[in-house]
């Protein structure tokens, strides 16, 4: 795999929605773009180039009663489509900058990752674990779960397909910014990954956003290239409402915005995915422009010393 340039950026579009419909977060893409994405980051002094959307089958609302995920085909087809996708950007050189749709693409991604012949690493910065035991989740959406099946958990009644579909990361290469659903967790008995993976709460990173982007990408760095992940809702709600589950507290724009900026800036950072915005929520697009804007100032050139 040829290292990537974050000078070329591939927009890469992932219209899925792990509930099994094709509205809500799967319309994020093509929100986003409307919003005038590909032409703010012109403007900003990247080369971009957009590849659309990956083509992805109608989904299925159905929960399967024996893995208790929905859309199970559809959701094998998705992995195998943006793992394809964005190989193809990496092996190009690029930089690809991949548009959720929900959590699962990250499935994709570090499929992709793991087929250029480097060990997937990941900073997985999100409101929610994500690793809920499939018959213990309320929704039956794989983005409650996929992180739990990246570390190697809950994956044996999964399917041999979606299971040869899952790039298994080791705990010591992911590392968990924001996460803020431990009550909700100890509500339903389930068990917190804290303890098996680093995990850095938001006050920590409200705190000092600058030094804690420092050292989870040095600890990453040291350890190989590594993904970018980067699930909107863990924003609060007041600095974004539109999205389908919000919780109490978060982070504002402005520390979300240093802290990214400054992973940015790392020479390990391979790729980004960005999630969980719902245009249906937002329907004078003020939010989609919101996200814009974060976009292109994480994304816009930095002078200056990179880390290690």
């Amino acid at each position: 795999m040829v290292h990537p340039s974050i000078e070329a950026i591939e927009i890469i579009g992932v219209p899925f929605n792990s509930d099994g419909t094709d509205d809500g977060v799967a319309r994020a893409p093509t929100a986003l773009r409307h919003a005038g994405l590909v032409d703010a980051l012109g403007r900003v002094g990247r080369a971009v180039r957009d590849d659309g959307d990956v083509d992805l089958r109608q989904p299925s609302p159905v929960r399967d009663p024996d893995t208790h995920v929905i859309g199970l085909s559809a959701l094998v087809e998705m992995i195998e489509r943006v793992r394809g996708a964005v190989t193809d950007s990496l092996e190009r050189g690029a930089f690809p900058l991949v548009l959720g749709g929900d959590c699962p693409i990250l499935l994709g991604c570090l499929g992709a990752v793991a087929s250029g012949g480097t060990a997937p690493r990941v900073l997985f910065v999100d409101g929610h674990e994500d690793a809920w035991p499939p018959e213990h989740s309320t929704t039956g959406e794989a983005a409650d779960m996929e992180f739990g099946w990246l570390i190697g958990r809950y994956t044996s009644s999964l399917p041999a397909e979606l299971r040869r579909a899952i790039t298994v990361v080791q705990p010591s290469d992911v590392i968990i910014l924001g996460a803020r659903d431990a009550d909700e967790l100890a509500d339903a008995e389930v068990e917190s990954i804290e303890g098996v993976v680093r995990v850095v709460r938001p006050d920590a990173i409200t705190h000092a956003p600058d030094a804690v982007a420092g050292d989870v990408a040095t600890a990453l760095g040291r350890r190989g290239p590594w993904w970018l992940h980067v699930d909107l809702d863990v924003l609060s709600t007041e600095s974004l409402r539109a999205i389908d589950y919000p919780q109490a507290g978060g982070l504002d724009w402005t520390t979300l915005t240093t802290l990214t900026r400054r992973l940015l800036t790392s020479p390990h950072v391979i790729g980004w995915d960005v999630t969980i915005y719902d245009p249906d929520l937002d329907p004078g697009g003020a939010e989609a422009k919101r996200i814009v804007r974060y976009l292109t100032e994480t994304l816009a050139p930095v002078s200056g010393q990179q880390f290690a």
